[in-house]
């Protein structure tokens, strides 16, 4: 396992970490919020997430799918419905005030942080494809157990990171103070783009 194939390896997951699906927008939302610490600790459960999709492609999970569509694509139903059903409660309860919460409130102990970002990445199967992708391409069959802890470890970094950075963007006070004013219209876009990524997901 070679330096240069490290590097090549935090680059391209690099670039999956910070495209926009649904880890990113719930990072954006708590954010907005609930503030930076909050979306810190949910950041911390995005970045497990992405471990655990990556620790599945290492077992061989992204062979399944290949081998075994069926299970894929009930993996990606089931995922699918996971995130309509949160988008729908987001769109139901905008209007209620921030200081009520209502049902789609952020969970406000670390480990309903974690839980929320961790089920929301495990919600999305695409990332065991896209790790065994990077793992045949990157890793050879004989990898040293280092490499594979040095994987996980840049998988975690690149997750957790570019999340945590959403939501600090998202949380700076002058644009809470906006989401305030505008709380029913900016949450009913966040429950349609949610919607949107679910039927994303159950159609491709």
């Amino acid at each position: 396992m070679t330096l240069g194939a490290l590097i090549a390896i935090y680059l391209v997951q690099l670039g999956a970490a910070i495209s926009p699906g649904p880890a990113i927008l719930m990072a954006a939302r708590t954010g907005l919020r609930d503030g930076h610490r909050a979306g810190a600790w949910l950041s911390v459960g995005i970045g497990l997430g992405a471990c655990l999709w990556a620790v599945t492609a290492l077992f061989g999970l992204s062979v399944l799918f290949r081998a075994a569509p069926a299970l894929l694509s009930a993996m990606k139903i089931a995922g699918a419905l996971y995130l309509l059903w949160f988008a729908f409660k987001i769109w139901r309860h905008a209007p209620d005030p921030v200081s009520d919460g209502g049902e789609t409130a952020t969970p406000r102990g670390p480990l309903g942080l974690i839980w929320l970002g961790l089920s929301t990445q495990i919600a999305n199967p695409k990332p065991a494809l896209f790790f065994g992708t990077v793992f045949l391409t990157f890793v050879p069959p004989q990898a040293p157990l280092w490499s594979y802890a040095a994987i996980l470890l840049i998988v975690f970094f690149n997750d957790t990171g570019c999340a945590m950075l959403v939501s600090r963007i998202f949380a700076f006070e002058r644009t809470r103070r906006a989401y305030l004013g505008l709380k029913t219209v900016i949450e009913r876009i966040f429950g349609g783009l949610l919607a949107l990524l679910g039927l994303k997901l159950a159609l491709t």
